[in-house]
């Protein structure tokens, strides 16, 4: 089940899936309500949940939090 942006917390990592792509990412600050700085675990870049999302929300949106692997 896909969580909302409002609970994404800083320092977590989870799985956004939206318009066939699929990014894993580290939430690294919280900017302003819903916007956060991210960093993308596979490419190392850094962005803004609204640079991904500035397109809209497509039929497959999902957003989860990432399970730790000990």
């Amino acid at each position: 089940m896909a969580i909302a942006l409002d609970n994404l917390r800083v320092g977590r990592k989870y799985l956004l899936v939206n318009q066939g792509e699929v990014r894993k990412l580290e939430i690294m600050n919280r900017l302003q309500g819903d916007n956060f700085k991210v960093k993308d675990l596979d490419t190392l870049e850094y962005y803004t949940i609204a640079e991904l999302l500035q397109w809209g929300k497509g039929k497959d949106f999902e957003l989860d939090e990432l399970e730790e692997v000990r």
